[in-house]
């Protein structure tokens, strides 16, 4: 039986099912206790500050979990500072940093390219979880600036070896494409029967910015990150709770839409049939109300988390750490405050490399573990927001 994340559960016969859609929860009606997908049970939340993440989790009505066992990440290797970009349009380092937290950032150049990055960021993930190309089932490529237009996903899979041809495709959700590939390899590992998923975030949005417009240019950079997601025991699991949204009349707010090309008359309908054929099409450079993005972070980032952990059973307490996409350093103090999460336990390396999209996350889950700072068992509060608008947030736990 599958429920509406995508999960399955063992036949149970004469219950009475209700679905909700995207939000990581199933309820059972019939039985003497509310079961959860993620593992609460009415009343836990009374006992919920005094045990850890996997005590507070019931076990659930699905046959095996999921936990995040490797990550990597990789970034182009020209560095470009806010004195640099002082350069090109009236802005300073003191103007920036104040206002974004960002100091520098990294930017494709040269012979570089995006899917170059991301199987750099996967081979890392997988040397870290000790798996081999051969033993994927899945490449998820979260991007919303793929080096081809079908995609990039299969060309992962190309460059690093697998001969075993697994399933590759992309996922478009701009800064929660992340959070979303996340959730979408836990339900192929649950309710498909995959073992190695391999979650990849990697962006270049530096080709869709416009570098004369103060308020955009100083924001993004280009970065890859990497996470393998593997199969395991139901006690093992490593993703205690998500939730999920999308709201399409925030677009005005947050896009990169598509534009004719006016200045190409190459092709004439010749007044055989107007309008055809249609002229050659590209995407503009990326429109931002930054107040109106500013002020739906900070209200709904916060919700989707406590969401999430509602979900798990867990409380904010129980957070070790708090990792959220890297877009401005207020919106992250915002929502930290919010949680009332100490600012020692949140990640955050926007400083070095911008807001690098749908790479942000699994690039400061990379830093964070290679440096030592997030260890096995730990829990860790995530949440991807951006164009769409999308946000999403999971909790898990490392290792």
């Amino acid at each position: 039986m599958a429920n509406a994340s995508g999960l399955f559960t063992p036949s149970v016969p004469n219950l009475r099912v209700r679905v909700r859609p995207l939000t990581g929860i199933h309820r059972f009606e019939g039985l003497s206790a509310k079961v959860v997908c993620f593992g609460t049970i009415e009343g836990a939340d009374k006992h919920a500050s005094t045990v850890s993440p996997s005590q507070s989790r019931i076990p659930r009505l699905v046959s095996q979990g999921c936990k995040l066992v490797g990550c990597g990440s990789a970034v182009p290797t020209l560095q470009i500072s806010n004195d640099d970009l002082s350069k090109m349009v009236e802005t300073s380092d003191e103007w920036i940093s104040v206002r974004t937290g960002i100091r520098k950032r990294r930017v494709l150049s040269g012979g570089d390219n995006l899917t170059s990055l991301a199987v750099e960021a996967s081979r890392k993930a997988l040397e870290m979880a000790k798996v081999d190309p051969d033993d994927l089932d899945l490449i998820l490529m979260c991007t919303s600036t793929p080096d081809d237009l079908f995609g990039g996903a299969p060309q992962i899979q190309k460059q690093l070896g697998c001969k075993t041809n697994p399933l590759s495709y992309d996922i478009t959700a701009a800064c929660s494409g992340f959070v979303l590939g996340l959730i979408s390899a836990a339900c192929h590992i649950r309710g498909g029967g995959f073992h190695n998923v391999l979650v990849v975030g990697a962006d270049a949005l530096s080709r869709y910015v416009d570098w004369t417009d103060r308020g955009t240019c100083i924001l993004f950079g280009d970065a890859a990150g990497a996470v393998l997601v593997q199969a395991c025991n139901s006690e093992e699991d490593g993703l205690f709770g998500f939730d999920l949204h999308s709201d399409g009349s925030g677009q005005r707010h947050l896009n990169a839409s598509i534009k004719e090309d006016e200045s190409n008359t190459a092709l004439d309908s010749n007044g055989s049939v107007t309008g055809f054929p249609p002229k050659p099409s590209s995407y503009s450079c990326i429109q931002m109300n930054g107040k109106e993005v500013f002020r739906f972070a900070v209200r709904c980032v916060p919700q989707s988390i406590e969401s999430a952990l509602q979900k798990a059973g867990l409380p904010a307490s129980s957070i070790d750490w708090l990792l959220l996409h890297q877009a401005n350093q207020r919106i992250i103090d915002a929502v930290a405050t919010r949680l009332e999460v100490p600012s020692e336990r949140v990640i955050s390396n926007l400083a070095n490399y911008g807001n690098t999209s749908a790479a942000s996350i699994p690039l400061a889950l990379d830093e964070a573990v290679r440096s030592g700072k997030v260890k096995p068992g730990q829990t860790i509060a995530t949440a991807g927001f951006g164009a769409g608008l999308t946000w999403g947030s999971a909790v898990v736990r490392w290792g």
